[in-house]
């Protein structure tokens, strides 16, 4: 009952939002009769799927330029590499899924995977896996919240994670340096070494175009790295010297 109910009140959201053109988590959560809280998710989970734009309090809809790039561009990519992604995971495997969008889109994909174990260190990602009708079993890292990356950080989460031996942890990135690694505006990068420390496999799932991106802080060196799911539109080149480093790169398709 409660997984259809989620369904039908982000459906009901939608509804309500292509009438006004803008909702307020105040006002939803008084219409649903739940808490801001669980408005909130919603308003995140709609977003990944490119369905509207959150702003402070509330959400509006997309501008139809941003509505046909996210749809049929930045979210096909996002699926695309996890679908991909997700043809490394066995059954029964414990995985860590790190907080934000690439690596959320991995959820759907795990609807087939038999007994898994998930850690995350993101409350969105905890409710969505908790909603899949196979049930895996979740755990939470705990911790400091990061307004900045929307997830759980500092020493608890990582004597948390350090509590645990995983098959595989899944990453994002915010930005790719083709000679030093993965890259992150967020100062606070410990947790991501320590996941990958935890963790026989490491897999980063990001877009080509965040290759593009020139970001200060090094999150992961590429010795840190055992496999990059990316989409096909990195060139090879590009692809050829990440290799070079001993790392897989995976290409999803976008076509």
């Amino acid at each position: 009952m409660q997984k259809r109910n989620t369904q039908q009140r982000r459906r009901a959201i939608i509804e309500r939002l292509n009438n006004e053109g803008e909702v307020s988590v105040d006002e939803l959560s008084k219409v649903f009769s739940t808490s801001e809280v669980t408005i909130r998710k919603d308003l995140a989970e709609l977003e990944n799927n490119g369905l509207l734009l959150r702003k402070f309090g509330g959400a509006v809809l997309l501008p139809k330029e941003s509505s046909e790039l996210s749809n049929e561009t930045i979210s096909t990519r996002k699926i695309a590499i996890a679908k991909l992604a997700a043809t490394l995971i066995k059954d029964h495997n414990r995985i860590i899924i790190d907080s934000g969008s690439t690596t959320s889109a991995l959820i759907p994909e795990l609807k087939n995977k038999l007994g898994l174990v998930v850690m995350t260190n993101s409350l969105h990602v905890a409710t969505s896996v908790l909603e899949r009708e196979n049930e895996p079993k979740v755990l939470m890292t705990g911790g400091t919240w990061d307004s900045q990356s929307h997830s759980f950080q500092g020493q608890m989460a990582e004597q948390m994670l350090k509590a645990y031996n995983f098959d595989q942890a899944f990453l994002g990135a915010a930005g790719i340096d083709i000679e030093r690694g993965t890259t992150t505006f967020n100062e606070l990068t410990h947790l991501s070494r320590v996941m990958a420390e935890v963790s026989n496999q490491i897999i980063v799932l990001a877009e080509s175009e965040k290759l593009q991106r020139k970001i200060p802080n090094v999150e992961l060196p590429w010795q840190s790295i055992s496999v990059l799911v990316t989409d096909d539109k990195i060139d090879a080149t590009t692809k050829q010297t990440i290799e070079q480093y001993g790392v897989n790169v995976m290409c999803a398709s976008t076509q």
